[in-house]
């Protein structure tokens, strides 16, 4: 087949879908249906850049669709593969399409798993830990394999963990175990289910992790859209239908289980681990050689017992900063012109970076139009905020993360600081290895992000008043460093509520004037960013992992054989797609080794 790509449409070309963009459970099987393409205007593009007669081209695919806003015409923009009608042909064309930059071969995406001997098969079965993107894949991949794994996740099934959800956010109580953070589906089911990334994939397993995703219920519309989404009601039904397909397959998915220790024989080798049921209270060891650590950013008690049991890590570089809400209407009608509304476009986002003069960089981060602010803490007496969008992306405001990078340079090197993070005993402990690290000029302790963003995140809960309600305040009185005193006309999607505060008491002051920095300049970029009443909502912490867990070539833990980190919280990827990849990547280690 050849792939084009580079084939422009005006919008007034494309087909206009005007079925409404349904959230599950209210969406019926017309909210399914397929989505038509221009192919016949497609066909006749695609034959004038190859040099050949429509009528020669037997079939179009559309792998890609995208939307170029930077003239006044709006273009819909396709990668397409095709096929001609005669196949021994399709070599001769692409040698004459040589030095075009847009027609190549189309490339062999399909994912081949590993050919597993029968010992292989019968090895003791894989554990993984944690049920996010990256543990889910990992699980998937195996059990496809024939090695039925064994999944251990700290949180509940995806509709207890709803519920559990919903009681911070309407009821301000938390539970410390199932949250936006830990639980069925991960960190990504209650954000806005974001399927692109910007890895390098040279295997295309990002195709497997959507047709997995289209399989299992999910929009085929993933498929094509350049900045694919599902959203949290359809992710559900997605989750639950793949947690049924590694149970069918021989894996064993456990709730409510969370990993206290590993356990390793003299030579510093995985051997299994030791759990809590935590429903009951009590202890079990599972044994097994091979172990995912699929930890999400959030498991930082896990991060702890894996560095004291000599598990090889580093501090990183990550960012804090806020939520910012404008209304949806206001990007929209920056972003597309004249074209704003128009059905095939839907809510429109938006990526600014800006590098201010004090050396930060300020950036925008998880871009959930038509969305909302989240209540996201999973730590009882702190407060953390995120973004969320359903797949219909239609809430009043669009909302985003405006965050400064940070260094473990940054956090605070006190042992007061450390034992507030980490506890009297471990605290102290960790506080002197910090310690003997910066006397001997080492790399900063990995654990020392952690101490920071605890911090920042029980200040924040203290300033919303000590009951998950949020600090909040205006742009303009961000930008004159005054306390909020009033709403304006954007109106806080952040629930249980916000306190109206001045965000520059519980920032750091680096941070603080990063910002009043970028957000005129992110004004000049999309008119009305820096609107008077755009509403701040703070913190926004979690924004990566704050380490980053070793592993070699074979993806294993170069201290700890047999221990296979991965995914968001260990450092390796930022986002579902990149998770889920990452995932596939560590079952497949497991089968080679």
């Amino acid at each position: 087949m050849i792939r084009l790509s580079e084939l422009k449409l005006g919008l007034e070309d494309v087909p206009v879908d005007h079925r409404r963009a349904a959230d599950a459970p209210t969406e019926t099987d017309a909210d399914r249906a397929p989505v038509g393409h221009p192919t016949a205007k497609l066909t006749e593009l695609a034959a004038t850049a190859l040099g050949i007669a429509a009528k020669d081209i037997a079939s179009l695919h559309v792998f890609k669709r995208s939307f170029d806003a930077r003239k006044a015409r709006l273009q819909a923009v396709y990668i397409v593969d095709l096929a001609l009608v005669e196949t021994e042909q399709e070599g001769d064309v692409l040698a004459l399409c040589t030095p075009h930059p847009h027609i190549k071969a189309t490339p062999d995406m399909g994912w081949y798993p590993p050919v597993l001997t029968p010992a292989r098969l019968n090895m003791p079965r894989p554990v993984v830990v944690g049920f996010g993107p990256c543990g889910l894949f990992a699980a998937l991949v195996l059990a496809q394999m024939g090695l039925k794994p064994i999944v251990l996740e700290r949180g509940q099934n995806v509709r207890q963990r709803t519920k559990d959800t919903w009681g911070l956010w309407r009821h301000n109580t938390l539970n410390p175990y199932s949250n936006v953070q830990f639980g069925e589906g991960g960190a990504g089911l209650f954000s806005d289910g974001k399927l692109y990334s910007q890895i390098k994939d040279p295997r295309f397993l990002g195709r497997k992790v959507m047709n997995e995703f289209v399989a299992a219920g999910a929009p085929a519309d993933i498929l094509y859209e350049a900045h694919p989404h599902i959203g949290t009601f359809k992710l559900v039904k997605v989750v639950e239908h793949m947690r049924q397909t590694i149970t069918n397959l021989g894996g064993d998915i456990r709730f409510g289980q969370q990993v206290d220790e590993l356990l390793l024989d003299e030579h510093q080798r995985i051997r299994g681990v030791r759990v809590s049921d935590l429903a009951d209270g009590s202890t079990y060891e599972l044994a097994s050689q091979h172990v995912v650590m699929a930890l999400g950013h959030s498991a930082r008690d896990t991060f702890a017992v894996l560095y004291q049991q000599g598990v090889a890590m580093h501090a990183k570089p990550l960012s804090i900063g806020v939520r910012i809400e404008h209304p949806q209407s206001v990007i929209d009608a920056s972003r597309w012109g004249r074209h704003a509304g128009h059905p095939l476009l839907g809510a429109a986002d938006y990526k600014l970076v800006h590098h201010a003069s004090n050396g930060r960089a300020v950036y925008s981060f998880c871009m959930c139009p038509g969305g909302t602010v989240v209540a996201a803490t999973s730590e009882p007496g702190h407060l953390v905020t995120n973004g969320m969008s359903q797949y219909s992306r239609n809430e009043r405001n669009a909302n985003a993360g405006i965050v400064v990078d940070i260094t473990p340079a940054d956090a605070p090197m006190t042992q007061a600081a450390w034992t507030a993070s980490f506890g009297d005993t471990l605290g102290a402990t960790l506080f002197e290895d910090a310690q003997a690290r910066l006397a001997a000029a080492a790399n900063p302790h990995p654990l020392t992000a952690i101490v920071l963003q605890r911090e920042l995140e029980r200040n924040a809960f203290a300033a919303g008043g000590h009951d998950y309600c949020a600090p909040a305040q205006r742009v303009a009185d961000f930008l004159a460093n005054t306390a909020s005193t009033s709403l304006g006309s954007v109106t806080p999607s952040y629930q249980p509520g916000v306190k109206l505060v001045n965000l520059a008491d519980i920032l750091p002051a680096f941070a603080v004037t990063a910002m009043r920095e970028a957000l005129p300049a992110f004004g000049k970029k999309i008119k009305g960013f820096d609107m008077a009443d755009a509403i701040m909502t703070g913190l926004e912490t979690r924004t990566s992992s704050p380490l980053r867990i070793d592993r070699d070539d074979q993806l294993q833990s170069p201290t700890v054989r047999g221990l296979y980190p991965g995914g968001e919280g260990a450092g390796y990827a930022g986002g579902i797609l990149s998770a889920a990849v990452d995932g596939i990547k560590l079952a497949e280690a497991i089968a080679a080794n």
